[in-house]
């Protein structure tokens, strides 16, 4: 999570939980520039002050609402990659259905217009979660669970993509079905090759159904 209380100070829970409800509603209903420091401490009637300690600006506050919802260690050691990658997609699934994905939009295009803020989500949001299902996939590939040598950020790209897609364009309906389906597909194009010798047969060696054959006359 990140850290923008001075070291000793504890934190508020409730107040953590108010402030992050406040940013993403103002997220949700008016956009990024509606968020103030000022504007939050109001809707939580709290002191501004008691704002600025915590968060030393409105990238900082949102930043933090967006950690909170998504969170930082997704893809925590079970043993299993699968297990693993199922509850780091899951994470996304459960944020996206609530406040955080209907201000996705608006987040998305303001990064695009505010360098800063998109290097702060980056670094405090995206950074730490890929790391955690990078650790996920370093260990699958020591388990032997999927091969050596693949592009892992162009799989992370594949597990995680689905979910901003259809949060952004609204195309497809996201579900927890969804969850294994990425999963499992994004494991079948990183499976290890098979052995040497090993007979193995491809779609286009199955055998046809006697009654789809072509007799030789009609070829």
């Amino acid at each position: 999570m990140l850290k923008f209380l001075p070291m000793g100070r504890p934190r508020n829970a409730r107040i953590d939980e108010e402030v992050v409800a406040a940013v993403l509603g103002v997220l949700r209903s008016r956009g990024y520039r509606a968020v103030t420091i000022e504007n939050i401490a109001r809707r939580v009637k709290r002191a501004r002050t008691s704002l600025y300690r915590r968060w030393p600006s409105k990238r900082h506050l949102v930043a933090f609402a967006v950690v909170h919802e998504l969170g930082t260690e997704p893809a925590a050691d079970t043993g299993s990659l699968r297990n693993d990658l199922n509850a780091a997609v899951e994470t996304l699934r459960r944020a996206f259905a609530g406040p955080l994905g209907a201000a996705l939009a608006g987040l998305a295009a303001d990064m695009a217009h505010d360098a800063a803020l998109a290097r702060l989500i980056r670094t405090a949001v995206l950074a730490p979660r890929r790391d955690s299902m990078r650790a996920a996939l370093a260990r699958g590939v020591q388990r032997a669970e999927i091969a050596a040598g693949l592009d892992h950020e162009l799989l992370l790209d594949m597990l995680t993509a689905p979910y901003y897609f259809r949060t952004l364009f609204g195309h497809g309906r996201i579900s927890a079905r969804m969850d294994d389906r990425i999963v499992d597909y994004a494991l079948r194009a990183a499976a290890p090759s098979p052995p040497k010798g090993t007979d193995v047969k491809h779609e286009s060696t199955r055998k046809v159904p006697r009654s789809r054959r072509r007799s030789p006359a009609r070829r």
